[in-house]
Formats: C-alpha cells, sequence, structure tokens
C-alpha cells in the first residue's frame, strides 16, 4: 500500500512537470480551464490567504506544541519526535518548491503581474503540509471516530478551500494547484511512515511493559524465588 501512496502522485506529478516544461497539449488544456475558472472576489482572496506562511506556520507550530506536551503528560518516550518531524517536512517545503520554480519556470496566469515561477503552487503546499501534519498529529489525541472523521474532513476541506482560492483568484493555474497536491502526498506518507516505523509514542515511564510482564511472569514459572524468600 506505501509503495502504491507513493508511486501514482510521484507518476502524475512527473507527467504534469513534463507537460508544463515542454509546453505540451495538457498545459492548453490547463489554460482554457483558468479562463473559465477565474472569478477574483473577496472569498476566493481570503480562502488563497489561508495557505500564506503567516497563517499556515503558526497552526502547524501550535498543534505541534499541544501534541508534544500532551505526549510527554502521557509518558511517552520520543514524546517530541512527531512536532519536530512535522516542523522539518514543513521545512523541507520551500526546500523543494524553490528549485522547481527555477527549473520549470512557468508564466502566470493573465490576472497577476507579468512574472514566472508558478509551478508547482508554494501556497498549496504550505497548507496541505501545514494542515494536513497538524490534523495527523491532533488524530491520536482524539477518542471517537466521528471526531476523527471530522477532523479529517475540516483539514481537506481547508486545503481544497485555499486550492479553489488560489485558482479563482487567478494566483495559480490549476496544473500548479494538482502538481502540489500529488507532492504533498509523497510527503505526508513518508511522513507518516516514518512515524510509524520509529514508533514515536514508545512504551511509556508509567509501569512495567507487556513484554516485561511475560518476562516476569516466566520467571516466576520457572522456579525464580522472589525478594520474600530470600536471596537466591
Amino acid at each position: 500500500m506505501f509503495p502504491l501512496l507513493l508511486a501514482l502522485p510521484a507518476l502524475l506529478f512527473a507527467l504534469i512537470t513534463w507537460q508544463v516544461v515542454a509546453g505540451g497539449p495538457l498545459v492548453r488544456l490547463d489554460e482554457r480551464l483558468s479562463g473559465a475558472l477565474v472569478r477574483p472576489d473577496r472569498l476566493s482572496n481570503f480562502l488563497a490567504d489561508l495557505g500564506n506562511a503567516q497563517v499556515a506556520l503558526p497552526v502547524l507550530l501550535l498543534v505541534a506544541g499541544y501534541a508534544a506536551w500532551r505526549a510527554r503528560r502521557a509518558g511517552a518516550v520520543r514524546w517530541w519526535l512527531p512536532g519536530t518531524a512535522a516542523v522539518a517536512l514543513m521545512a523541507l517545503v520551500p526546500a523543494l518548491v524553490v528549485p522547481l520554480k527555477e527549473l520549470t519556470d512557468r508564466p502566470g496566469t493573465p490576472v497577476v503581474p507579468p512574472a514566472t515561477g508558478y509551478y508547482p503552487s508554494g501556497h498549496t503546499a504550505t497548507a496541505a503540509v501545514a494542515y494536513g501534519c497538524a490534523a495527523l498529529l491532533l488524530l491520536p489525541l482524539l477518542r471517537s471516530t466521528a471526531a476523527r472523521r471530522a477532523l479529517v474532513v475540516a483539514c481537506a476541506a481547508v486545503v481544497l478551500g485555499v486550492s479553489c482560492g488560489l485558482v479563482r483568484r487567478g494566483y495559480h493555474w490549476p496544473l500548479d494547484v494538482v502538481a502540489s497536491w500529488c507532492l504533498c502526498t509523497v510527503l505526508l506518507a513518508c511522513y507518516v511512515r516514518v512515524l510509524t516505523r520509529s514508533g514515536p509514542s514508545g512504551p511509556t515511564r508509567s509501569g512495567p511493559t507487556r513484554s516485561g510482564l511475560i518476562r516476569s511472569s516466566r520467571r516466576t514459572s520457572a522456579g525464580t524465588p522472589s525478594s520474600r524468600t530470600g536471596p537466591s
């Protein structure tokens, strides 16, 4: 399942990037679609602004700090790892997006001033990673299935809202946004994989682990004397 989560969006991202660089038929279709979708208004401007680093980054930092505090109170050994990894992933976004913008050198839509470097969408990537990591950090803290579903839906709605706002406002072509979705799907999948493999919750300091109890039971059944029967 994990290789599939990486392969499909990575292949789609490579296809879109090739089309953008080569000026292929997908780009011409993208330009026609943008012309039909661009309708600048206050709502689209507000939604697009939710992808600003000044908005998304404080949200991620606040959630990362809260999740770390909860994990430390619960006695998790690596309580700092999920939040630290999320912030590191957020820092990786511009390191990936900026060189891609320089490489593709795609001009903007007719709505924005003449410039290049619009592919992929940095605002979309910022929103997807910041709000996506925030949701992943909060999911283990929610007990009910309904609350978890509501959180996932809310996160998806915000990212989709930012994407729609960017396209409707004319800040980005639709393919700029779709490419960032593909890129961030790979990044978030790797984030989940790293945390799953490293076992960030780990054993707690509040008592013996299950394996320790099993070993203790085995020693007792084998006739190991306890402290009440004197030294062995």
